[in-house]
């Protein structure tokens, strides 16, 4: 057992250590081999190859099996998660949970054991298997202890092929300028990856990559036990990040499968899988697990799934602009989060509320926030790919976490991000400015009209789309006291307030924001006006212009285009005519999301469907508007006309 090299305290292992772990290692090579052979599937070659370096840190490291999520443990983030076959064998010989249930369910349909790793297994961090994001939630979890102040290391496994991506370069710049402590990158230099050796599919020079970018660098025999030990407790010792290049052996340990790539994700065929076991000294227990394979499973994915902690923050007071003022949704939501702040950051019981910013801090508003609090303001640079998964990391550890960009980045280019925030139970608040046609002489490669599209696939997310600032200040108060997954989506324009009837603002005083709810602005019978965001401002003055003709439209509201209130969506079928309004491309947007409700309802109607239709010019928001009939007198002229054409039977 591992006593004096708890936690890296001793300055060496002692010859007793050595024995033991040497053991493990054998015992665990035995594991990752039946335990593919028995899925026909998988990868034992860099799980063999990282072998010494799982069982080093989770037998030295802060970690405890029987408090898998204390929140003083140390984090270990394997980043190459398709060597999940070692991480299982090793955090099941180490106590995490009974071995040969995951060398008997490896990939098996219903297990918690994944072809790539997951945190719904004990002693995993987070889901990877999207090479090079893995070591920007580790990032993540270093910039969380940071500031909450705690005292845990941070661990990142990688391979040498994963040092292709682009993400890790921006993820090591990030975690230099702050100067994220006690956090160590070790990569599996076995120098092969599917295609052959890492030379050849892509040469690199990887430590002068890593050198570059200001990390201390260090080479080690990546199978020596008290060479990495040394390793790592010389790299604690260091006020910097540091990277331990392990120089190790593809499938170490089996003679017949060292240094072939073929093995990276290729398994043994029965009787290879028993020459190997006897190569090792092992017993063969192939047919052994074959039977238990064939067994009812004891560990289920809900028995083990992470809580994360939860938010504590008050929302502030809201602030309503009057119905003669005009502002923009983006300073709206940045004087209301620098509110929030404020409201929350005296109380030392209050979750921590951070903003990661891409060189965008005058856009997006994020300003006033970074004055209030410059600690938990954090200017990643133009490295949205990094900082994507670096949020969603943040908020896994109690921490409320707000990324703010423009769309074409923060929606688009970071999707894939989002998405293993979501498979992690993350709860990032994305926050994207610039968005639809309003960004309008950027062009077409900066006006994002397919956000409610792309995150209607991220199961959990929410999305909301305010219609004018007064709504944005109550939405951004309700995202900061929110454990969910969000999006807030804004243009930039000034616009005036949406006002009620009586010509007060209708987000005013009297008004709570609460997600899934539809705001009916007007009433009528003749026509129901169903719009997303801004273009409520038109909506409502197509509406007044129909009323003089005759027609009585309502216009209804809504800011939560994946989660429509389906009583309001029914009562606008009642008049007979919907016509859908948004500044979005109508395929995969709000008009789609209604018709949805009407199908699963069984409601019959007449639907006409507004928005961008193809991509647009540059142009003055306004004349873009004109050109896809988004303008109050395209929208009261289609209108009209669904209304005429359903009277005539048309």
């Amino acid at each position: 057992m591992i006593e004096g090299g708890r936690n890296f305290m001793a300055p060496a292992l002692t010859p007793a250590e050595l024995a033991f772990l040497t053991e493990q290692a054998r015992v665990a090579r035995g594991d990752v081999l039946v335990m593919t052979t028995l899925a026909t599937c998988g990868h034992p070659g860099g799980s063999l190859s990282s072998l010494e370096m799982y069982i080093l840190l989770w037998h030295c490291a802060n970690v405890n099996p029987a408090e898998p999520r204390n929140e003083t443990r140390d984090r270990i983030v394997v980043s190459h998660g398709h060597t999940s076959p070692g991480v299982y064998a090793v955090l099941g010989r180490r106590g995490f949970f009974p071995v040969a249930e995951a060398v008997a369910h490896f990939r098996q349909t219903g297990s918690v054991f994944a072809g790539h790793v997951e945190q719904c297994v004990p002693g995993v961090e987070w889901d990877t298997g999207n090479l090079g994001q893995g070591f920007s939630a580790a990032a993540g979890f270093a910039l969380a202890r940071e500031v909450r102040g705690l005292a845990y290391r941070v661990f990142c496994l990688m391979g040498d092929g994963e040092q292709q991506k682009g993400q890790i370069s921006e993820t090591r710049r990030i975690a230099k300028k702050f100067v994220l402590k006690n956090f160590i990158a070790l990569i599996d230099l076995n120098q092969l990856q599917i295609n052959g050796a890492t030379a050849t599919v892509m040469p690199q020079h990887i430590r002068d990559n890593w050198a570059s970018d200001g990390w201390h660098t260090r080479e080690v025999d990546g199978h020596d036990f008290q060479a990495l030990y040394q390793a790592v407790r010389a790299a604690l010792a260091h006020n910097e990040p540091t990277v331990l290049l392990a120089n190790t052996v593809m499938s170490k340990g089996i003679s017949f499968m060292e240094g072939d790539a073929h093995w990276h994700g290729a398994t043994l065929p029965d009787d290879k899988c028993r020459a190997a076991l006897k190569e090792l000294g092992l017993p063969d227990e192939l047919d052994k697990y074959k039977a238990l394979r064939a067994q009812p499973q004891t560990m289920r994915m809900a028995d083990y799934h992470p809580a994360h902690p939860a938010i504590t923050l008050a929302g502030g007071t809201p602030r309503t602009l009057g119905a003669s003022e005009k502002s923009d949704c983006r300073s709206a939501w940045g004087t209301a989060l620098a509110d929030v702040a404020g409201a929350n950051l005296a109380d030392p019981l209050a979750t921590p509320i951070v903003v990661l910013d891409c060189d965008l801090k005058p856009s997006v508003k994020t300003g006033d926030f970074a004055k209030l609090a410059p600690q938990r303001f954090f200017q990643c640079g133009i490295q949205e790919h990094s900082v994507a998964t670096i949020a969603g990391a943040l908020s896994s550890c109690g921490v409320q976490t707000f990324f703010a960009d423009f769309g074409v980045f923060g929606v688009d280019e970071t999707y894939n991000q989002h998405r293993l925030s979501i498979l992690n139970d993350a709860s990032p608040k994305i926050v994207c400015t610039h968005c639809g046609l309003d960004v309008g002489e950027d062009g077409k490669t900066h006006q994002c009209v397919d956000y409610v599209g792309v995150f209607r696939n991220l199961l959990g997310m929410q999305v909301i789309v305010p219609a004018d600032a007064n709504q944005t200040d109550r939405a951004t108060r309700y995202l900061a006291t929110s454990n969910r997954p969000a999006l807030l989506v804004m243009g930039r324009s000034k616009l005036p307030m949406v006002l009620a009837q009586d010509g007060t603002p209708f987000f005013g005083d009297n008004y709570t924001f609460r997600y899934g709810a539809a705001d009916l602005v007007r009433p009528g019978t003749d026509a129901a006006i169903v719009v997303m965001g801004a273009l409520c401002l038109n909506a409502v003055s197509a509406a007044d212009a129909l009323e003089k003709e005759g027609i009585r439209a309502q216009v209804l509201h809504i800011a939560t285009p994946l989660a429509l209130d389906a009583d309001a969506i029914k009562a606008a079928a009642a008049t007979g005519v919907i016509v859908t309004v948004e500044d979005h491309l109508v395929r995969s947007g709000l008009g789609i999301s209604v018709a949805e409700v009407l199908a699963q309802q069984g409601v019959a109607c007449s639907v006409r469907m507004l928005g961008v239709t193809q991509y647009a010019s540059s142009g003055v928001p306004a004349e873009l508007y004109k050109e896809y009939h988004l303008d109050a007198a395209g929208i009261a002229r289609t209108v009209a006309e669904a209304v005429r054409g359903r009277k005539s039977g048309i």
